[in-house]
């Protein structure tokens, strides 16, 4: 997997442009469905990342990519759930996530907020 390209509200995966947050799934690449966060809107100004999403635990590592300007907010919950499953856990903005990423192996997976 190859990420060619980000810009605020963009990415290309091999080739592939999204403009839509996504999930990387031990390889595969996936639109993120944030519908189950939206019920968390009001409560942190944004739709945060939740344990109610398909978040991809099938890791030992799971990069959060939290958008151009760092804003995506991750509950709590994500990072005690992960703590539970034995995954570590990093949140950084996307650009950072994204370099992060090209470093890594299958074992590593992510979501990744493309705007704010």
């Amino acid at each position: 997997m190859r990420i060619d390209r980000f810009a605020f509200g963009t990415i290309r995966i091999d080739g592939k442009t999204y403009e839509r947050d996504v999930v990387i799934d031990r390889g595969a690449v996936r639109p993120r469905k944030k519908k189950p966060s939206k019920q968390f809107r009001e409560e942190y100004g944004h739709t945060p990342l939740s344990v109610e999403e398909k978040i991809p635990w099938m890791c030992s590592r799971l990069v959060i990519g939290t958008g151009a300007q760092g804003a995506l907010p991750v509950m709590p919950a994500v990072f005690e759930e992960a703590r539970r499953r034995g995954i570590e856990v990093t949140a950084l903005r996307t650009d950072q996530a994204i370099r992060l990423l090209r470093g890594t192996d299958s074992q590593t997976n992510a979501v990744l907020h493309i705007t704010c």
